[in-house]
C-alpha cells in the first residue's frame, strides 16, 4: 500500500511540473552571421596564398552573389566563391589566377552573406589583400544623382581609372577599371577604400548587362569634367544621363504596294528621301511618321512598274544610298479615326488621323453642330508627319458636340475620299479640373516646364521665353512632380551629356515636393530657381 501511494503522489509532482503550454520555439534569431577567423588572415600583404577561407559562427548562405558582391579592381575571369545553393561555416574563395604584383585587392560583399536560418545578412563585409607590401589607404567618396529623373536607380557603380602613360578616354569602353564601389541607392552615396596615390578619372555607370564598361546605347554614364589626382582630391559629385545615340538610317523596307519604312536610331534628325532613278520615275512621294515606333514612312505616287527602287537619303551631316527590291504587295484602303473617343479636354483640340496620307480638307462639307443644334465656327490644321487634321473651335463647359463629315471632305494622297463620318465628343465642367500657377523666382530663360506624374511620364509641359509666371490651366487633378529643363542651345528639347565630348547634360531641377492640384481648385506655388 505504501509503495502504491508513492507513485501516486509521484505521478502527481510529475503532472504538476509539467509545462501545460505550446512550445514557443524560442526567441528569433535577428542577428547577422558573425566572422570569428579568415585565412590568410584579412587585410593580409605580400599574399600568395591559392584559397581564402572565411570561417562563421553559424550556417551562410550566397544570396544575388553576382549582384552583391563587387571585386575592386576586377580580377577576370571572375574567382570561384563556395558555397553555391547549400549552407556552410565556411566560405571560400579560390582560382584567381590573374592577381597583379603590388596592388591591393577589395572583395566587397554587400548583402549577399546570410544566415541559413532567418536570412539576416551581414551587411557590406570586406575581404582585403595586398599582393605587395602594403595595403593602399585612400579612399574617393561621393554621391550620384540622375540629370533628368527624379530618383537613381539601384544599379548604379562609381569606376575609377588609372591615369597612366597608356590611358585614353576610350578605356571606359573596352577595359575594366582599377576600382569599382556600389553606390548605396538609399543615400545616392558612395565610398572607394583602398586606392594608391595618383590620377583617376572617376565615371558612373548604371548598367544593363554588368561588365564595367560603357555600352552608350544601353547604359547611363556620369563623369567630372577634370581628373581626381589622390590624396588631393578624395570627393566626386556625378550625375548620370543616358548620351544621345549617333542619328542612324536603317535598311528601308517595303511596307506595302506604294510605302516604304526608314526605321532609325539615336535622336531624330530632319532628313530628306530622293528616289536617284527619278529620271526614268514620274512620281510623287510624301513623308509620315509611325505612330508606335521609330520609323518614318515614305509614300510613292506613280503610275509606272519598277523591279526596285534607289534611294538617297541625306541631309548636311550625312548621306546613303539604299536599295530595296520590289515585291507585289497589296495597297491599304483610306481608315479614318478620330484621336478623342467621347471627352474633348478644354486644353486639347479634337482631331482625325488616318493611316494613308491626308492631303486635303473641304471645311464646306464639314459640320461641327452643339447641342442646341447651332454651327461652331472652327479652323483645321494639318500636322503632315504626324498625318492628323486639327479641329481647332472655342469649347465650352458641359457642351457637346457633333462633327460631321460628308462624303468627300477630306482627301489623301492617293485621291482617296471618306465616306460620310460622324463623331460625338463632350466637354466636362471647369470645376472637374484644376488649375496651377507658377511663379519662378530666378528664372533663366528659356527653359521647358513640365508638369510629370508620380510614374514618370509628362502630362502637360510649356515652353517659356520671359514670363515668370506660368499657368496650367484646366488639367487633370491628381499629383505632380514640376520638372524645369533649362534650353541652353535654344532647341525647345532636353539634350543630355556626351562623354567623349566632355559636354556636361542641360541643367534639370525639380520642385522639392510633390503638389496636389485638386478639381475646382486654383494653385498658385512658388518655385525659387537655384
Amino acid at each position: 500500500m505504501i509503495k502504491i501511494r508513492f507513485l501516486l503522489l509521484l505521478i502527481v509532482l510529475i503532472l504538476g511540473c509539467a509545462n501545460r503550454g505550446n512550445p514557443t520555439g524560442g526567441e528569433i534569431d535577428t542577428q547577422p552571421p558573425v566572422v570569428l577567423k579568415s585565412s590568410p588572415e584579412n587585410f593580409t600583404t605580400n599574399f600568395n596564398a591559392e584559397e581564402i577561407e572565411i570561417i562563421f559562427d553559424e550556417y551562410v548562405r550566397l544570396s544575388n552573389i553576382q549582384k552583391e558582391l563587387i571585386i575592386s579592381p576586377p580580377i577576370d575571369p571572375q574567382p570561384l566563391i563556395m558555397p553555391l545553393g547549400s549552407a556552410s561555416k565556411v566560405l571560400t574563395i579560390s582560382q584567381y589566377d590573374s592577381l597583379k604584383e603590388n596592388t591591393t585587392y577589395s572583395f566587397h560583399f554587400g548583402e549577399s552573406i546570410e544566415d541559413n536560418n532567418e536570412k539576416n545578412p551581414l551587411s557590406n563585409y570586406r575581404y582585403v589583400f595586398s599582393t605587395g607590401n602594403y595595403i593602399d589607404s585612400l579612399i574617393v567618396k561621393g554621391n550620384v544623382t540622375d540629370a533628368f529623373e527624379r530618383e537613381i536607380s539601384e544599379n548604379i557603380n562609381v569606376l575609377l581609372y588609372e591615369v597612366d602613360s597608356l590611358f585614353t578616354d576610350s578605356i571606359i569602353y573596352k577595359e575594366k577599371p582599377k576600382h569599382v564601389a556600389k553606390v548605396i541607392d538609399s543615400t545616392n552615396k558612395f565610398l572607394i577604400q583602398n586606392i594608391k596615390a595618383g590620377k583617376y578619372l572617376v565615371i558612373a555607370l548604371e548598367e544593363e548587362n554588368k561588365d564595367y564598361t560603357f555600352q552608350s546605347k544601353f547604359d547611363k554614364i556620369g563623369f567630372i569634367q577634370n581628373y581626381i589626382e589622390l590624396p588631393k582630391d578624395s570627393t566626386a559629385n556625378l550625375k548620370i544621363f543616358k548620351e544621345d545615340a549617333l542619328f542612324k538610317i536603317g535598311k528601308p523596307k517595303q511596307k506595302t504596294g506604294r510605302s516604304f519604312t526608314f526605321g532609325y536610331e539615336g535622336k531624330y534628325e530632319p532628313f530628306k528621301i530622293q528616289i536617284i532613278n527619278s529620271d526614268t520615275l514620274n512620281y510623287s512621294a510624301r513623308l509620315t511618321k509611325e505612330k508606335k515606333s521609330d520609323s518614318l514612312i515614305y509614300w510613292i505616287k506613280t503610275n509606272q512598274k519598277f523591279d526596285s527602287i534607289m534611294f538617297n537619303v541625306y541631309n548636311d551631316k550625312f548621306s546613303d544610298t539604299l536599295k530595296v527590291k520590289i515585291r507585289d504587295k497589296e495597297n491599304d484602303s483610306l481608315i479614318i479615326k478620330a484621336g478623342q473617343n467621347n471627352t474633348l479636354k478644354f486644353n486639347e483640340n479634337f482631331f482625325i488621323e488616318a493611316n494613308l496620307p491626308l492631303d486635303k480638307i473641304d471645311k464646306n462639307k464639314i459640320n461641327i453642330l452643339n447641342k442646341d443644334s447651332v454651327n461652331v465656327d472652327f479652323k483645321t490644321k494639318l500636322d503632315s508627319i504626324k498625318n492628323q487634321f486639327d479641329f481647332i473651335f472655342q469649347k465650352d463647359e458641359e457642351e457637346e458636340y457633333k462633327i460631321e463629315l460628308l462624303p468627300g471632305a477630306l482627301i489623301d494622297f492617293y485621291e482617296n475620299e471618306n465616306d460620310t463620318l460622324s463623331y460625338k465628343v463632350k466637354t466636362r465642367n471647369y470645376n472637374d479640373y484644376g488649375n496651377l500657377r507658377l511663379n519662378l523666382i530666378n528664372a533663366k530663360f528659356p527653359m521647358i516646364v513640365e508638369l510629370v506624374n508620380p510614374n514618370g511620364e509628362v502630362k502637360y509641359e510649356t515652353y517659356v521665353s520671359d514670363e515668370a509666371s506660368v499657368d496650367f490651366n484646366n488639367i487633370d487633378s491628381g499629383k505632380y512632380f514640376i520638372r524645369i529643363i533649362f534650353d541652353e542651345n535654344n532647341n525647345k528639347s532636353y539634350d543630355p551629356g556626351n562623354f567623349l565630348n566632355r559636354l556636361e547634360p542641360e541643367k534639370v531641377v525639380y520642385y522639392p515636393d510633390e503638389i496636389d492640384v485638386r478639381a475646382g481648385w486654383d494653385l498658385v506655388q512658388e518655385f525659387i530657381l537655384k
